[in-house]
């Protein structure tokens, strides 16, 4: 009995010494490969593939036969069909990874195909990897370059940590789609791919499917975390207040195509009543001051004041409008504010380089029009009371609104202070799902060709559902 213990113990001792050399020529093999720098350099996130191999212990994950779950050929699904999210399969490395070749280098002996086995599964990681970032910040980010991507922790956001946490779990799949943006705008455009899909690919043409990839993109752009937000859409003209799940719309005026709109994000601090508009140095040097030159009157009759470097205003006569005109840009210009003010009775101040802000106008009748690519940057809203009014609701801050109210009525002035900034999105979409239905805008700011043209870069042509 005793020789038969020891037998036993002695294989057993064998077997677990051969697993433990197996384990780790697989250790071994993948720790080689990523000390390649020709292996890394096809990859797209090197350093992020590297640690997740460090935080698993250069370990399988993809090619371990241990799981409960087949995570590895759910994961490779969303590789092979990436227009499902609104990407292109050009970063994949689907030359490289097949459900086939899966299956194949599973089925195979574990001594053999060893390096076979961590080039598909390192290159399968970095595809995930690839497709994860993609999905959360865009392929072609302005602000946020691959190889920044793969450095740091960008709010919060770490690819490879999301990618070790779903391949252990078995919600692989809601795990990858918590990397999708949130807006409203983005889950229409997904819930749209879907049912495209479901439909056997009948609702989706190569050119809607164009427009769709790169307006996706773009709201993979956008920073904002919060599920309350200002969303203004250049091309569609709309201001989209999002708060407490509600969604209340405006018509805005945008910039025309030489003094565009710019892209960005920001908080909204406060807003004023009765505000009196400083003057832009284009605007007056462009627009006011020749009229001035014409008439002195003009001034006067649209309630404009000229004031020096000092600050103070000038009394306008022949000889000072020589000066003025001699060195225009020691002279700024302001509008009292009143019913006659172009900022109107309410300004919204966020802050930004561009010196842009949301405000009221006098020019009621521009809301009216079909194209309202007329302002000189700045966003002009309609019906801005209301929209004051919902700030100060959303802002717990109901108690304000009678002397809000007051203000505007009597053209009083009043800074009002939000307790909690509200995130203000300015951004640029050419299409967007509607009641279920793509709905395209003009391309107003000529922006789409340029982001096309990306995309084609990696793909001869876009590629229908």
């Amino acid at each position: 009995m005793k020789a038969f213990l020891n037998f036993i113990a002695i294989f057993l001792s064998i077997i677990t010494t051969a697993i433990y050399a197996q384990d780790l020529k697989v250790t071994n093999e993948i720790s080689s490969f990523l000390k390649d720098s020709l292996n890394l350099s096809n990859l797209n996130y090197p350093k992020s593939v590297i640690r997740f191999y460090t935080t698993n212990n250069y370990e399988y994950l993809w090619l371990n036969d241990k799981q409960k779950i087949d995570q590895a050929s759910i994961a490779l699904s969303l590789l092979i069909q990436p227009n499902r999210f609104g990407l292109l399969p050009s970063d994949y490395h689907l030359e490289n990874l097949s459900l086939e070749r899966l299956k194949e280098l599973r089925s195979s002996s574990p001594e053999k195909q060893q390096k076979e086995k961590a080039q598909f599964e390192i290159l399968m990681t970095d595809g995930l990897l690839s497709f994860i970032n993609n999905l959360h910040f865009g392929k072609y980010n302005p602000l946020y370059q691959p190889s920044y991507v793969d450095s740091v922790r960008i709010n919060g956001f770490c690819a490879d940590e999301i990618l070790s946490d779903a391949g252990r779990q078995d919600g692989f799949l809601n795990l990858v789609h918590e990397a999708q943006p949130k807006f409203k705008a983005y889950q229409a455009f997904q819930d749209y791919l879907d049912q495209a899909y479901a439909a056997n690919n009948t609702m989706t043409s190569p050119a809607e499917m164009e427009k769709i990839l790169i307006n996706m993109e773009r709201l993979r752009w956008i920073n904002t975390q919060s599920l309350d937000y200002i969303l203004i859409n250049i091309p569609s003209y709309t201001l989209e207040f999002h708060y407490n799940s509600n969604v209340s719309e405006f018509k805005v005026v945008v910039g025309k195509p030489k003094t565009a709109t710019p892209i960005l994000e920001s908080e909204i601090n406060y807003f004023s009543t009765a505000p009196d508009w400083r003057v832009p140095q284009s605007i007056f040097l462009n627009e006011i001051l020749p009229e001035i030159l014409e008439n002195r009157a003009y001034l006067r009759d649209n309630h404009y004041s000229i004031y020096d470097e000092a600050g103070d205003k000038v009394i306008v006569n022949v000889a000072t409008l020589k000066e003025i005109s001699k060195n225009p840009k020691q002279y700024r210009v302001q509008q009292s504010s009143g019913n006659h003010n172009a900022l109107g009775a309410i300004v919204f101040r966020f802050q930004n380089s561009h010196g842009v802000y949301i405000h009221d106008t006098p020019q009621k009748q521009f809301f009216n029009k079909d194209n309202r690519a007329l302002s000189h940057g700045c966003i002009r809203v309609q019906n801005p009371k209301l929209l004051a009014t919902q700030l100060l609701e959303f802002d717990n801050s109901k108690d304000k609104i009678p002397a809000f109210e007051y203000a505007v009525k009597t053209y009083g002035k009043m800074d009002i202070v939000l307790k909690q900034p509200v995130p203000i999105i300015i951004t640029y979409l050419t299409m967007l799902i509607k009641n279920g239905k793509p709905t395209t805008y003009n391309d107003i700011y000529q922006l789409d060709q340029s982001l096309e043209d990306l995309f084609n870069e990696n793909m001869p042509r876009m590629i229908a559902p």
